[in-house]
């Protein structure tokens, strides 16, 4: 597509949108009176307007029916959960036997690499991406060492080539190869939060399954925002929080993913809980664990239906909205804001703003991540004044998320303008 940089061809792409009318059914921020530019939802979504209805309802029915709720509520909540495969199964590419909903996102990474990272003498590395969000790099630092291994010997970073911000592909397939057989796990975040990359999940899995390995991904800033298909593409294991593109509150419950070939396996090692025992003798409350044939074999507790309450409602608009109509709205407007950035760039008298996110549209999702060469920290500052809402990233880099379901090309319009002008500033 020929871009502009004008309002008048931005309104002009507002108005072909498919998926105009879903802004309406989200809460904006209002700044100074107006209605915010909300460019984190890769950090937070926004709040859909139908979250209260769900949330509330549960709350009537635990007032009008007690303990009873759990198989009189509207939404009985003894099988609260069995409600969320089929829809989150055609956002991440799964069956629906392959998800379920539960705990945290950390929480579920830590069980599936106790059934899915298990180290020998001869087989103990993990292969994951150089700058992994904080909470990987923890989870897998504390579970080498649990297993008595050196992080440093057992932990396998791939890095960006020298001047590059992006891994390369081939860097992470060369890499699997060269560790060969001692090589356990291969653990990468599908969306890199810091960069925005978008990882070939299908090409690493490929590769750590050549060489014996299990391959599995932490989706938070992947499961909503690009395409992705699990099953397809063999993957062993996933995990997601609900609460960046999925809009399901801040904490919201998170999701795991289990390939098919795995989930009916009672050989493979787990942290068992009442809750994945087998439906129709669970309440038999007999000794020996007896898991349901499914993800939800993997579950511990009983669902927390106040947080699955608020999933719901948005899940429901992803439903009606598309999720390959999200896609391809989510790169067009990233496209646009590379667009609206270079030229910032071409109209200055040095260059100002490095993207660090890939352009190629197989390697990116909604979020664009720029790196200030000027005026870094103060930009960031200023766009808040301005009804801005971005995200800092020390040293000196902003990210900013526009999502298909509630923002606009005029939001990525308006907010060059904002940032040209900042920059333009004495």
């Amino acid at each position: 597509m020929n871009f502009e940089n004008t309002l008048a061809f931005a309104q002009k792409l507002d108005e072909e949108d498919p998926l105009k009318d879903f802004r309406d059914q989200f809460y904006i921020p209002i700044i100074n009176g107006k209605e915010s530019i909300y460019f984190t939802g890769n950090s937070l979504g926004l709040q859909p307007k139908t979250t209260q209805d769900h949330v509330l309802n549960e709350l009537e029915d635990w007032a009008n029916f007690g303990v009873e709720g759990h198989f009189h509520a509207r939404k009985p909540w003894m099988p609260y959960h069995e409600i969320f495969p089929k829809q989150l199964s055609a956002i991440i590419g799964a069956l629906p036997e392959e998800v379920v909903v539960m705990n945290q996102l950390t929480v579920n990474l830590h069980l599936l690499m106790v059934s899915f990272y298990r180290p020998t003498k001869q087989r103990y590395k993990i292969i994951c991406e150089a700058k992994a969000f904080p909470s990987d790099q923890y989870a897998m630092e504390s579970q080498v060492k649990y297993h008595g291994f050196k992080y440093e010997e057992a932990v396998i970073e791939v890095e960006p080539r020298a001047g590059e911000y992006a891994i390369r592909t081939e860097d992470i397939l060369s890499t699997i190869q060269q560790h060969g057989d001692s090589v356990a796990l291969v653990l990468f975040g599908g969306v890199n939060y810091y960069t925005g990359q978008f990882f070939d999940l299908e090409k690493i899995t490929i590769a750590a399954h050549k060489v014996g390995a299990v391959a599995g991904f932490d989706l938070a800033h992947a499961a909503g925002n690009v395409k992705l298909q699990l099953h397809a593409w063999n993957v062993d294991f996933a995990c997601w929080c609900s609460y960046k593109y999925l809009n399901s509150g801040p904490g919201g419950v998170s999701g795991i993913y289990i390939h098919q070939k795995h989930i009916a396996d009672n050989s493979i090692p787990r942290f068992a809980g009442w809750w994945g025992y087998t439906k129709d003798t669970r309440f038999k409350m007999e000794k020996g664990f007896e898991p349901i044939p499914t993800a939800e074999g993997w579950q511990l507790s009983n669902a927390p239906i106040l947080s699955m309450a608020a999933h719901k409602a948005s899940l429901d608009i992803f439903e009606a909205a598309g999720m390959d109509n999200l896609i391809t709205k989510g790169k067009l407007l990233s496209d646009y804001l590379f667009f609206i950035l270079d030229e910032i760039n071409a109209g200055a008298k040095e260059k100002l703003i490095e993207i660090i996110t890939p352009r190629n549209a197989n390697e990116k999702g909604c979020q664009v991540s720029m790196l200030m060469l000027k005026k870094g920290k103060e930009v960031f500052e200023a766009l808040k004044q301005h009804g801005v809402l971005a995200d800092w990233r020390e040293p000196n880099v902003i990210r900013v998320a526009p999502v298909p379901l509630y923002n606009t090309f005029k939001d990525v319009f308006s907010f060059g303008q904002i940032v040209k002008a900042i920059l333009n500033r004495d």
